[in-house]
């Protein structure tokens, strides 16, 4: 196992540029796990990791231990707890990081998808991700404006999510939305008809937008089926995350029935 001690050490300020550049990791095509329990989905869909890096205390996790028996082939190398520390945002680390390539998107037919504009803050982000793949989504399509989906902070957040979705970034959500085959579904507080009583069953894609500003007037104008959330509570809208996950679940209960 080989043993880094120096910030001057040019694999070491690789890894830096990566935690640090989303425009580096797009460039770069790699990014970070932070933690065994993503390092372990990524392993449960079939993927090997380019290199594993681990702190002092790593060895003498038993967890660790296991996934290092799974990645005999794989690089390993240790760093300073000072130099771990400062590529991971955990407060508390795990002592595991791996360095991965970015997945492809594969380009096909989607029957179930959600469309993200401008969504701002990764664990927002990062939490859609997570139900887009709990709920079964084939694929999530990313404005422009969007958070890095392969930033750290998304990466935790949507909890291995990533792994089970086809991620398509930087897209032009209105020439997405028009080549959709299927109903295009935005929540709106003027929509007459309710999520409970819209028929999700064929293709659909919900579109979620901003957290603040919501949808842009272009693309809440391509929906063909505008709906509310019905609220009886007291508060005027849900976070866009909750929203998802509720507009999600709403069709995957209808097409289990």
């Amino acid at each position: 196992m080989k043993h880094i001690h120096s910030r001057d050490n040019p694999f070491y300020k690789e890894l830096a540029r990566l935690a640090n550049s989303a425009r580096y990791r797009n460039k770069a095509g790699l990014t970070l796990l932070d933690g065994a329990h993503l390092l372990k989905a990524y392993l449960n869909a079939g993927c090997q990791p380019r290199h594993v890096l681990l702190n002092s205390a790593a060895l003498q996790d038993d967890e660790i231990t296991v996934l290092l028996v799974r990645l005999a082939f794989v690089p390993v190398t240790q760093l300073d707890d000072k130099l771990f520390a400062a590529l991971s945002e955990l407060k508390t680390t795990t002592g595991m990081l791996a360095l991965i390539d970015l997945p492809q998107a594969v380009i096909e037919v989607s029957h179930f998808a959600l469309l993200l504009e401008a969504i701002q803050d990764p664990g927002n982000l990062g939490s859609m991700l997570r139900s887009a793949a709990a709920a079964g989504c084939d694929a999530v399509f990313l404005s422009s404006t969007c958070a890095d989906a392969w930033s750290p902070k998304v990466l935790r957040a949507a909890m291995g999510g990533h792994f089970c979705l086809n991620i398509h970034e930087q897209q032009d959500l209105l020439s997405v939305a028009d080549s959709f085959s299927g109903k295009l579904l935005a929540t709106t507080l003027q929509a007459r008809s309710s999520l409970y009583e819209c028929d999700l069953s064929g293709n659909i894609a919900f579109m979620m937008g901003n957290e603040g500003a919501g949808l842009s007037d272009k693309l809440r104008g391509m929906a063909t089926h505008p709906v509310t959330i019905p609220m009886p509570g007291s508060v005027e809208s849900l976070n866009v995350a909750a929203a998802t996950a509720i507009c999600l679940f709403e069709a995957v209960r209808q097409r289990q029935s």
